[in-house]
């Protein structure tokens, strides 16, 4: 999960990247970069959050009427700082790009490459193995008459060999700016247009957001296997690929997205008070009695209110966020998680004291952050604690761009329902049912299908064992917490000591 953006207009644009990654900052925070075009590229990346790394001296430098930005968080390889996007070539001709996702096959697609073209990528980082096809794709057509038919041909063929989800935006040097995604869809890419006194500016951007913030009008969604290519008149070409399965990923929905983002047609928020409903019959039925109902901030807020209204009991906002702290679920190590954990959220002891609290979250991932918070409720007096999870157990790896690709990570893959509530130290867990989830976000409701692999383990792009063995692998040995990598601790009937992992 990262956060990429591409403008193209009249005039200057590195303003506009550097509002749009602001936007989607939730997204990534790892590190940041943005590249511009003016008859040379200009790039600006490092680690750290969009506004340490961009500064007024750095932006006078971006000049270009063209450029990308990206807000990095790490699934694949290191956090090292030269692994942070944009990446820029010359070969067979300028060329800089940014994506959001996750390749599968790299090993063999660089395999191929460097035995086909001799190339062969300096990093781990997908997205260098993504722009050294394309642009070994490119080398094979007439670059002094270069054709949108011939841009269009290498994003097919790089679609063929590189295998997973990815949604990319690319500056052609001297020709436009071009968008393409994975063949299922997997992970979001939005168009956007706003009209100036000196033309047209076009906004390619992985959540509409983005839009709202700089005046754009929404176009399209670049959809499953489809390109978008912007030429230097500004004239808009599509590659439409034949139909074919949609698999987007469930969870921007669940988590990833921000709340005022529309996907594929669907306001987050909206979708999110419907989760919160859709939970009010398991909680009706697990005899439970709530006094009020609250939430872990601020992705639960939603799920959280649609329940409380579903059941008819009031909603508080009880946990208050530091926002100045990050999300901890993108943080690398469990410890670090946990302690952002303590220092963002604060209880209202005056609600929760004496009280029976059902607290909403949009997840339950490796249950350390959920047994921190039941823990942070109690110490403020609530006399019993409820937690209710918008998403199903997650009970597979997710290979597709979230950091949570080790079986030993995910609590629900391991335990049943009744021992996680013991090691979260919580009165009950309940969770959102899959039947539920597959059903509000359905094709036949009008959603186009969704990847539901981390609650089913069933991968929309197939046999992935090996790559399975191969990404455990590689996480271990780029762990920043030198202790070890997080595993789930052993669940007993009494509920464990404070572990570190």
């Amino acid at each position: 999960m990262c956060g990429i953006v591409g403008f193209y207009g009249p005039d200057d644009v590195a303003h506009d990247i550097v509002f749009g990654l602001t936007a989607l900052q939730h997204r990534g925070q790892d590190a940041a970069g943005i590249a511009t075009f003016d008859d040379n590229f200009h790039l600006c990346k490092g680690n750290g959050l969009i506004s340490d790394v961009f500064r007024p001296k750095q932006l006078k430098k971006l000049k270009g009427n063209i450029g990308i930005g990206h807000a990095r968080y790490t699934t694949q390889g290191s956090g090292d700082a030269e692994l942070a996007q944009p990446f820029t070539t010359s070969y067979p001709f300028g060329l800089s790009m940014v994506h959001n996702g996750n390749v599968i096959n790299f090993r063999s697609a660089a395999k191929r490459l460097h035995e086909k073209y001799h190339v062969l990528p300096k990093t781990s980082n997908d997205l260098e193995l993504i722009m050294y096809t394309f642009a070994s794709e490119l080398r094979l057509k007439n670059l002094d008459n270069l054709s949108v038919i011939d841009i269009f041909d290498a994003v097919e063929t790089t679609q063929e060999l590189v295998k997973g989800a990815y949604a990319t935006i690319t500056i052609i040097a001297g020709h436009g700016l071009l968008a393409f995604n994975d063949p299922l869809g997997i992970r979001p890419l939005v168009l956007g247009r706003r009209e100036t006194e000196r033309g047209p500016v076009f906004a390619f951007a992985s959540e509409s957001t983005c839009f709202d913030y700089l005046g754009f009008e929404f176009v399209e969604n670049v959809g499953p296997g489809q390109a978008v290519f912007i030429d230097k008149d500004f004239k808009v070409h599509h590659k439409n690929p034949q139909e074919q399965p949609k698999n987007f990923c469930v969870f921007e929905h669940i988590y990833f997205a921000r709340e005022d983002s529309t996907i594929h047609g669907r306001l987050v928020a909206r979708e999110r008070v419907r989760l919160g409903k859709m939970l009010a019959k398991k909680v009706i039925e697990s005899g439970i009695q709530p006094d009020m109902v609250i939430d872990v901030p601020s992705s639960g807020y939603f799920s959280a209110s649609g329940l409380a209204e579903a059941i008819g009991v009031p909603y508080r906002r009880a946990l208050v966020k530091n926002n100045h702290m990050g999300r901890s679920f993108i943080v690398s190590s469990q410890a670090g998680r946990e302690d952002i954990v303590k220092k963002k959220l604060n209880p209202i002891r005056e609600f929760v004291e004496g009280k029976k609290v059902a607290v909403v979250d949009d997840s339950i991932v490796r249950g350390t952050t959920s047994r921190r918070i039941v823990r942070i409720l109690r110490e403020a007096g609530a006399a019993e604690v409820y937690f209710i999870s918008s998403a199903p157990p997650i009970i597979a790896p997710c290979i597709y761009g979230i950091d949570m690709a080790m079986s030993t990570e995910l609590i629900a893959a391991n335990y049943t329902e009744e021992e996680i509530c013991r090691y979260i130290e919580a009165d009950k867990v309940i969770y959102q049912s899959v039947e539920d989830l597959q059903a509000l976000f359905s094709e036949e409701k009008g959603h186009g299908g969704s990847c539901f692999a981390c609650f089913t383990g069933q991968y929309p792009t197939g046999d992935v064992t090996k790559y399975l063995r191969h990404i455990q692998e590689e996480r271990q040995s780029h762990r920043t917490d030198k202790k070890g990598p997080d595993v789930i601790p052993s669940v007993s009937a009494k509920a464990p000591e404070p572990t570190e992992h």
